[in-house]
């Protein structure tokens, strides 16, 4: 084997003999060619263990969601997550116990038994049922409206009129005839 082809330029690398870089370069093509064994071994490898799991009814989701159960645990076990979830448990004891939290707590229960705030909730409740009501009934009379608009002369007028612009406009294609014998201008 010649040196050329070993290193960039065909020159050897400073300190190496020609032997020693045939040497090499055997060793290196051995390597190469153990890499490419692995990695074939690896695929047949691989390709067994889909078979495996496709008969033993394991999907890649199910596998999936095993990885995540996994992670979770892993997580969950973790000692920053133990101290995190201890401090987070401390910190609400501690506010859970205070004085300005149980006033707190107690003012909002006394507001909520109290006569003014049942008052209040019922009103809003009936201005809410009102309000629905009301609108309700606009929605009616609209539609109401609408349809007797619909049925009027002036907006059948309207309509013959867009009815002869899309005519005109599209030039009657398809063979469409006139849609209304009133040819009037829009």
């Amino acid at each position: 084997m010649t040196s050329t082809g070993l290193a960039s330029g065909g020159t050897l690398p400073p300190g190496l003999t020609e032997e020693e870089a045939e040497e090499m370069q055997l060793e290196l093509t051995k390597v190469d060619d153990e890499i490419q064994t692995l990695r074939q071994v690896l695929t047949a490898k691989e390709r067994h263990a889909t078979e495996l799991k496709r008969r033993l009814g394991i999907s890649p989701l199910s596998e999936i969601k095993q990885n995540i159960t996994k992670g979770w645990h892993e997580v969950q076990c973790s000692s920053a997550y133990m101290r995190t979830s201890q401090t987070v448990g401390d910190l609400n004891r501690r506010v859970t116990s205070s004085n300005l939290y149980l006033t707190a707590s107690a003012t909002l229960e006394d507001i909520s038994r109290s006569e003014t705030y049942k008052k209040t909730q019922d009103t809003l409740s009936q201005a809410g049922q009102m309000t629905s009501a009301a609108f309700s009934t606009m929605g009616s009379a609209i539609r109401n409206r609408l349809g007797e608009m619909r049925n009027s002369p002036s907006f059948k007028s309207f309509e013959d009129k867009v009815e002869n612009m899309k005519y005109k406009v599209t030039g009657g294609s398809n063979g469409e005839s006139s849609p209304t014998s009133n040819n009037a201008p829009f």
